[in-house]
């Protein structure tokens, strides 16, 4: 439940002090229901397209993935170092963008809906796990990274609300992925994509991998720009309407 953290009050009193004159904080939730969303998709699926469109209706709050701190950790690049020598610095990148992506979920929510390019479910079920299983990531490397993730699931809360799934084939990201030149994405192959496509598709639509933490709605995510926006258009009351059923 979205005020879960909210019901907790906290009371500083020394047992040698135990007087009635101590002080009793009650936070409370700034929100009677934050609506939570989670927007996967391979990569160049049309994430931040769909952010953005999102982002003009003044009650949701969009939280982008943080890239720029995956790209900067105290003047280093491991997201540029991961796609470089995946086997060396696969753990290195996976476990920042794990802490990264946890402190987005429990971030102080600032509106009634909180929308999240992916999260924290995805970098484990998607990447982690493509890195393991193309042998590109040691097996002691993914013990450590899935005990730290079953420790996360188990002990913290992490409410998502629904998924939104950008279903576009890889064919489409790799010439989405060419027109916007982004450096670390130039070592991309079609291959990688058609990897992660698989495990999407295994996860959110044939359900045969990992554990759904909420509700699937598929959009079918290859058209161009104007047919996708008519498609969120079309959608918006059904996204936004998630976790009121």
């Amino acid at each position: 439940p979205a005020g879960r953290r909210a019901e907790a009050a906290l009371c500083h009193v020394g047992e040698e002090n135990l007087t009635p004159n101590f002080n009793i904080y009650i936070i409370q939730p700034k929100f009677s229901h934050e609506n939570r969303i989670c927007i996967e998709g391979n990569i160049a699926s049309g994430k931040t397209t769909c952010l953005e469109y999102f982002s003009k209706t003044s009650n949701i709050e969009v939280l982008t993935e943080p890239v720029s701190k995956w790209r900067n950790v105290r003047g280093h690049n491991p997201l540029a170092l991961m796609y470089q020598d995946p086997a060396r610095w696969g753990i290195t990148l996976q476990t920042y963008v794990q802490l990264t992506m946890l402190d987005r979920h429990l971030s102080t929510i600032s509106a009634p809906v909180r929308m999240m390019e992916r999260s924290i479910f995805s970098a484990k079920y998607i990447f982690v796990e493509n890195l393991f299983k193309s042998g590109k990531m040691p097996e002691v490397d993914y013990a450590v990274l899935t005990e730290w993730f079953d420790w996360i699931i188990t002990n913290i809360s992490i409410p998502v609300d629904l998924i939104v799934y950008l279903q576009t084939s890889p064919q489409t990201c790799h010439e989405r992925l060419k027109q916007r030149c982004r450096e670390e994405e130039k070592v991309i192959p079609l291959e990688y994509l058609e990897s992660i496509h698989q495990l999407y598709e295994d996860w959110l639509i044939n359900r045969t991998s990992s554990p759904l933490p909420a509700p699937v709605l598929v959009i079918p995510a290859d058209h161009d720009l104007q047919k996708m926006l008519s498609q969120y258009e079309e959608n918006r009351d059904k996204i936004l309407a998630a976790g009121y059923h």
